[in-house]
């Protein structure tokens, strides 16, 4: 789902779209001219590799998205629960944002629970 920087309502408008088996539910709305604020929670199952020995797992997600969406260079102040992310071309892509979002979480450090069951760390060549 795509919508343009300038057509974000100053209202809360609700949000729900699907990226390949994980939704965003919540809301958005324009909080100034250059800014857009997200409250959401991203849900769904994910595939993972393990680090130690590099099978696959299913990850479910359920957690809360709290962003802060700058046209352009944001220039304002950090807020510490709100992520920001900077948009080119004045366009918001909510697929691209999800996306961000699993790429994220893919490349943080996941053990298997076959490997977590494991007493001593093992190294494995691939």
């Amino acid at each position: 789902m795509k919508i343009e920087f300038k057509k974000v309502p100053t209202d809360k408008k609700e949000l729900k779209t699907e990226f390949n088996s994980v939704k965003i539910e919540g809301t958005f709305c324009r909080i100034s001219s250059s800014l857009v604020k997200i409250e959401a929670k991203l849900s769904g199952n994910i595939d993972i590799d393990c680090s130690r020995c590099a099978e696959l797992e299913i990850l479910s997600l359920d957690e809360e998205l709290k962003l802060i969406l700058s046209d352009g260079v944001f220039k304002g102040e950090e807020k510490d629960e709100f992520l920001v992310i900077e948009i080119e071309n004045s366009l918001i892509d909510f697929d691209e944002i999800i996306e961000s979002e699993l790429n994220s979480v893919k490349s943080e450090y996941h053990i298997c629970k076959e490997c977590l069951q494991k007493d001593k760390l093992v190294e494995q060549e691939f």
